[in-house]
């Protein structure tokens, strides 16, 4: 008799059927699948039947579609984005820690401070409303204009300058959100426990605030990483100039083919990382 006894909600719960609503859910995500895949099959089709048939295919296909150039030269390009890989490893910690710095001074509230959070918001304004490649030119050519000496003529730290720059003042605006998002009973709540406005920032404000913004600096990196090829305007041999270098010397456009697959490589899983990241971050609020 024991044996054969069982707890209410027990086996007989496991093995209720599942609801209609849980049924209709079901096809109804069976039947989004079904179409999704057939749209895609069809757009698929479409272009693998039509591109062809365009009159100058076969001209396109030798020129950036050679897969005789391409083996040729993809193991330089790949050399050549290690430059990539270097300059944004040493450029994205100081983008983040001048971001900071430049939110923290726009949200500096003494009034003797003010200076600060003036030029916090000048340096914004500034360098979010100017092109990146523009503050490349201007930076990368200009300064070393002025007949500086080897090595502070070097386009690697001038095109670097010029990055961290740009990339500082849109990373500090991300902060300054993060920052702001911090609930201001908080800011009370620890200022009448006798700390300082820096105390407040340093212990309450900014762990929570970074993060928060996790995902979008994650996004300016992704972005970071592309712009770092604009730097071959003013001298780097990274990857875009290489697969220019290649195009030169072969008259075919297939290597920067080349150099889009690489990018394409690092930004796609990086991207993707990313929308796990915000998809964690709105469940765990929710």
């Amino acid at each position: 008799m024991t044996g054969e006894m069982t707890e209410p909600g027990g086996p007989e719960r496991a093995a209720r059927p599942p609801s209609r609503r849980a049924l209709r859910e079901a096809r109804m995500r069976r039947r989004a699948m079904a179409i999704a895949t057939l749209s895609t099959a069809v757009v698929v089709a479409l272009i693998v039947i039509l591109v062809p048939m365009a009159p100058g295919w076969e001209r396109v296909q030798r020129s950036f579609f050679n897969g005789e150039v391409f083996a040729k030269t993809f193991p330089g390009l790949l050399q050549a984005f290690l430059t990539d890989i270097m300059i944004f490893a040493w450029c994205a910690p100081m983008i983040a820690v001048l971001g900071l710095l430049i939110a923290l001074a726009r949200d500096a509230r003494s009034p003797a401070l003010f200076p600060l959070r003036l030029f916090g918001t000048i340096y914004n304004d500034a360098f979010r409303g100017v092109p990146v490649i523009l503050v490349i030119y201007l930076v990368g050519f200009g300064i070393p204009g002025l007949g500086l000496p080897r090595p502070w003529n070097s386009p690697y730290i001038w095109g670097t300058v010029a990055v961290v720059l740009t990339y500082s003042a849109y990373v500090a605006e991300v902060y300054r959100t993060g920052i702001e998002s911090i609930h201001e009973s908080q800011r009370a709540a620890a200022t009448s426990l006798g700390l300082s406005h820096w105390d407040v920032m340093r212990y309450v404000v900014l762990p929570q605030a970074i993060r928060r913004v996790i995902p979008a600096n994650m996004n300016l990196l992704i972005a970071l990483q592309k712009d770092v090829a604009l730097l071959s305007f003013i001298g780097p041999v990274e990857v875009l100039r290489q697969a220019g270098v290649y195009k030169s010397l072969l008259a075919n456009f297939t290597p920067y083919l080349g150099a889009a697959l690489i990018f394409l490589a690092v930004t796609v899983p990086a991207t993707r990382w990313v929308d796990r990241l915000i998809a964690r971050q709105n469940a765990a609020r929710s």
